[in-house]
């Protein structure tokens, strides 16, 4: 059971080893990596190069770990009795499965995506340690065990907004997704703009790399918004002289709205342009 990638999905030989050893030790694979790395979408390939059913988590702030094992809809209930339906002699019938129970449950090994973890509060990670481990919980409504049927694949994501703790951390495989260098970045591009004029991504690519080098940025461009810039200035079809000055302290990029995601940064950039005009 090997990952080799997509023809939507280019991953690296660091990446392929890291999702073949958490398949191979039966761990959780814990993917960091800048936003815009293709974090979310890893577990999405993988399920999709494996054939495999894809189970996805989202998590949020509010997100608490017993959602994802099972609730109970006590309110339903109550309404229930309240009407004299004869359900409600069925405490299971207010079960509501969760996405870790779900996985378990599936007939066929799943992939389960847990997103963005580290949005969730401290001890939301501690709360899954023992679930995660034996692949089984206890519905206390009902007195039922519930028992993983076989060993989901689970890719968990961080955007580093917390630290993750240190016992949850030792039951994960850790890899961290690097930005990718100009020549994995040109494969990527590839497999969105398949065609694309060699010359247009080599200079676009220029400006981007020279972007994100820029000192003081709150936001750098990540690789899903130097897709969409390509996108944008092949429809608007920028004329490639535009692009033709490599250094940004020279002038703004077309169409940064792209790239740059706030006014600071804009700001900045305009700055660095002005400055060097002024000194000419």
């Amino acid at each position: 059971m090997n990952f080799t990638g997509t023809d939507d999905y280019v991953a690296t030989n660091e990446l392929q080893l890291a999702v073949k050893a958490a398949i191979q030790l039966q761990k959780p694979l814990l993917i960091k990596g800048e936003p815009g790395t293709g974090k979310t979408m890893l577990a999405e390939q993988i399920a999709k190069s494996l054939d495999l059913p894809l189970i996805q988590w989202h998590i949020k702030s509010t997100t608490k770990a017993q959602q994802g094992l099972y609730e109970y809809d006590a309110v339903s209930r109550l309404r229930d009795s309240q009407l004299g339906d004869d359900k409600v002699q069925d405490i299971s019938n207010y079960i509501i499965q969760g996405k870790v129970w779900q996985a378990f449950q599936s007939e066929k090994q799943a992939v389960l995506l847990i997103d963005e973890i580290d949005k969730a509060d401290i001890e939301f990670p501690n709360d899954l340690l023992l679930e995660l481990d034996k692949m089984e919980f206890f519905v206390y409504e009902t007195k039922q065990v519930v028992k993983a049927k076989t060993r989901p694949i689970i890719i968990i994501t961080s955007n580093n907004e917390k630290e993750l703790p240190d016992a949850f951390l030792r039951r994960c495989f850790f890899h961290y997704i690097e930005f990718p260098d100009p020549v994995t970045m040109e494969k990527i591009v590839e497999v969105h703009h398949p065609g694309i004029k060699k010359e247009l991504v080599s200079r676009a690519m220029d400006i981007f790399f020279e972007v994100r080098k820029v000192p003081g940025l709150k936001k750098k461009p990540s690789t899903s918004e130097l897709i969409d810039w390509l996108k944008l200035l092949m429809a608007d079809d920028i004329p490639e002289d535009v692009l033709k000055d490599k250094d940004i302290k020279n002038a703004i990029p077309p169409l940064y709205g792209a790239l740059l995601k706030n006014e600071q940064d804009v700001h900045l950039l305009e700055k660095l342009a002005f400055m060097h005009r002024a000194n000419r």
